[in-house]
């Protein structure tokens, strides 16, 4: 048997109705949507983590290669166990409350911090393998668990086109139309969006991927020819470094040596006790929002690769789960925040990927950016979130599995739906439709119909909001 042979049988792509042509694809799809984080992360956490006798960017340089080892062990323990073509890596959101709320407004030391994240992993770890994540998640009410997706559509909808600048701020009615004709990445956007489109229209394969490559090139060969000026359509600063310093010197000169990061999480472990309260509460906040991010993120892909059954339930779902618990844990013991499945996935699931070797393609993708990563930072933010923008549309189908014409339905439904992009939060979208179901129900007069699971985790909501305002107004105090 050939290696391709063996691949095939391993990851069964004949059960799945897939090639080693198709996987690849997707899996680059997805690197190609999610590889921002390895630049962004290492910005955000950078801005927590200072570590005396190195400089700022020897620290981001640590923290990049922090990520993507992270990103990567995750990856390829969804590849391999879960056999699942999702991505994992650092989660947004929640590296920014770990650098900008837990460590520089309540004073949290950031060693501390990482081994909050690292708790939060371990427990994760447990409550995965005993089962109880998946019982958690399939108490989820219905409605909700089929408004995930759209939910998810509209928020990758506004997520991209807000990067597009075709969606910008307005002191009067939040959000409004970005001007194509003043604003050269709104311009350059819609050309490459429009590109994209015309060609998953017409069922080009790899069209995400061509869109954000050319789209990228664009703006790069636009800069080059000094039609718009070094950084408006490359990311800040990159254009002059290639410039000044050359690619392969910028490749060449990477900070490989993250162990001060290790020794500042071993560190972070003896000093847990110094104030135990606010500990507990930041691995809560962690785990919370962690556990239903991630919950929402694996329903909302799932759906649109056709992998739930008929209840709207993840086969399996423990074991994708296990994937990002170990991410976390060992992120955290390398130096970043919490690792999570990122809704990127869904780029990769929308061009075919239905394995974990698409998941296995975005691994090695990112153990290759080890070796790339200014490569990898070149490519501007807006040319890969022109991916988002069509795979929203895409995903906006699962409004037609909810029954509209039943009010627990349709408000449980439409709360997860606007709730999400509104908020910009997978998880207060879950909580508004897991909230408001067994109220609408009881007041329907079909309480019996709501499970005691169903009305806890209601509870829960209510009591993680309680304590999530009651942090956030000692942070204002400070």
């Amino acid at each position: 048997m050939g290696a391709i042979e063996t691949l095939a049988a391993f990851f069964g792509f004949d059960e799945h109705d897939t090639d080693l042509e198709t996987e690849s694809i997707a899996g680059l799809t997805t690197f190609l949507a999610m590889s921002y984080i390895i630049v962004v992360n290492p910005a955000i956490l950078g801005e927590a983590i200072a570590l005396e006798g190195y400089s700022s960017g020897e620290v981001t340089q640590m923290i990049t290669v922090a990520t993507i080892l992270s990103s990567a062990v995750a990856i390829f323990v969804m590849a391999f166990w879960a056999n699942r073509p999702f991505g994992l890596a650092p989660g947004m959101g929640l590296n920014a409350f770990f650098a900008y709320t837990v460590v520089l407004s309540l004073g949290v030391p950031w060693q501390v911090a990482l081994a909050a994240v690292f708790v939060e992993g371990i427990v994760f770890i447990v409550l995965t393998a005993i089962g109880a994540r998946r019982y958690i998640i399939e108490l989820f009410p219905e409605p909700v668990k089929f408004a995930v997706g759209a939910g998810i559509g509209v928020y990758l909808l506004f997520l991209g086109l807000q990067e597009m600048q075709i969606v910008v701020a307005d002191p009067d009615t939040l959000v409004t139309m970005g001007n194509v004709a003043t604003s050269a990445v709104a311009a350059l956007s819609v050309v490459g969006l429009a590109l994209m489109l015309i060609l998953h229209a017409r069922g080009i394969r790899g069209s995400i991927v061509i869109g954000i490559l050319a789209t990228a090139v664009a703006g790069w060969l636009l800069t080059a020819l000094d039609v718009v000026s070094p950084g408006t359509l490359t990311p800040p600063g990159s254009y002059e470094q290639v410039a000044n310093e050359g690619l392969v010197s910028l490749i060449a000169n990477v900070q490989y040596d993250f162990t001060p990061l290790v020794a500042g999480f071993v560190d972070g472990l003896g000093m847990i006790t110094d104030d135990p309260l606010v500990f507990v509460l930041v691995v809560f906040t962690f785990f919370f929002v962690d556990f239903f991010d991630t919950a929402g993120t694996l329903i909302g892909v799932s759906q649109i690769g056709g992998f739930l059954d008929e209840n709207g339930d993840l086969p399996e779902i423990e074991k994708p789960l296990m994937a990002d618990a170990i991410g976390t844990t060992v992120g955290a013991m390398i130096g970043t925040s919490t690792v999570t499945t990122y809704i990127e996935s869904s780029t990769g699931v929308e061009e075919g990927g239905r394995t974990g070797f698409t998941a296995l393609v975005v691994g090695l993708l990112f153990l290759l950016s080890l070796l790339l990563v200014p490569l990898i930072s070149a490519i501007p933010q807006y040319a890969s979130y022109l991916a988002l923008v069509v795979v929203g549309i895409i995903m906006l189908q699962g409004v037609t599995d909810i029954d509209w014409q039943h009010p627990a339905w349709a408000i449980s439904g439409g709360l997860t739906i606007t709730v999400m992009p509104m908020t910009t939060s997978i998880s207060n979208g879950l909580a508004a439709g897991i909230m408001s179901y067994p109220l609408v129900k009881a007041s329907m007069g079909e309480a019996d119909d709501v499970s005691l699971g169903q009305w806890a985790l209601a509870v829960a909501f209510i009591l993680y909001f309680a304590v999530f305002f009651a942090v956030d107004a000692e942070m204002l105090s400070f």
